[in-house]
């Protein structure tokens, strides 16, 4: 399944290229409306890009009633992105997206680096969203600690069913002249190719802690680096930076990835899953129901 990283694409502006994909990710709704952070926020950096644009949205309420609607009529299913800045957040935001059938599934954006206040632990985020819905749930992580296949394995327990690998990673960009910061913000999140390598590890640990279904993210750019997330563990890909520039990426990258992977040897890119781990398996993902439970 190839699906889009959660804000790299305005859906309503580009319904065609959302309708390319086989599911949309919303930007990260909070529980309240968000400016975000001052211009300027994006800043082209080789190998990427630094954004720091802050979790600017609606808020849960307006995105409900007025954008989902919208969304829903694309036509394609509707992954919804939540944050926020403490476990509350994320309950309530959950437990208004549990009543709404147009939503299939909820990313939980627990690792944004363009905040400044952290959220609580992953796995606490995702125990109390656990409470509210009974939807799949992905934990979003990032790559920024010291052992990203820990903070997984705690996500599964407290009931993750699956794993969305990487967000960005924190960087700064100096101005050629002036040597200060190019971001309003000073730092920014880093994406586009060369996160990929961030990528790799985190999605080659995690989908070996874990077993949990991955959507691998960070720096594809072509079919080359979709394969290779696929390898690493990924059972989806989602697109970030490259949509940027290339709006006609889903149906292209479908393409080479076909490609690639017939020139590995694989009649369908699936059978390359977790491909990089050898004869060594995953373990069985664990019994964890995506029921509600109780307080």
């Amino acid at each position: 399944m190839l699906l889009n990283a959660s804000g790299c694409l305005d859906a309503l502006e580009a319904p065609a290229v959302a309708r390319s994909l086989d599911a949309f990710v919303t930007k990260t709704v909070t529980p309240l409306p968000r400016d975000g952070n001052a211009p300027v926020r994006i800043a082209e950096v080789e190998h990427g890009m630094l954004n720091s644009i802050g979790l600017a949205n609606p808020g849960i309420e307006r995105f409900v009633a007025d954008h989902l609607p919208r969304l829903a009529e694309l036509g394609v299913p509707l992954w919804v992105s939540v944050g926020g800045f403490a476990t509350d957040d994320y309950a309530r935001s959950c437990s208004i997206l549990d009543d709404h059938d147009e939503v299939d599934a909820i990313e939980l954006n627990v690792s944004c680096p363009n905040v400044e206040t952290a959220a609580e632990s992953a796995s606490e985020v995702v125990a109390a969203a656990r409470h509210e819905t009974w939807k799949p749930l992905y934990a979003k992580l990032s790559p920024a600690v010291p052992d990203v296949s820990a903070v997984a394995l705690a996500a599964q327990e407290a009931g993750a069913n699956g794993l969305s690998l990487v967000n960005t990673i924190r960087g700064l960009a100096l101005d050629e002249h002036s040597l200060r910061p190019r971001l309003a913000a000073e730092v920014g999140g880093l994406s586009g190719p060369g996160l990929k390598p961030v990528a790799l590890a985190a999605i080659f640990s995690c989908y070996r802690a874990t077993g949990l279904p991955i959507v691998g993210m960070g720096g594809v750019t072509n079919g080359r680096d979709a394969l290779e997330l696929i390898a690493a563990g990924a059972a989806h890909v989602a697109l970030g930076t490259v949509l940027f520039t290339d709006p006609a990426a889903p149906d292209r990258i479908r393409r080479e990835l076909a490609a690639e992977a017939a020139a590995h040897g694989f009649d369908d890119p699936a059978q390359a899953h977790g491909a990089a781990h050898a004869a060594q398996a995953p373990p069985s993902p664990g019994s964890l129901s995506p029921a509600r439970t109780t307080a």
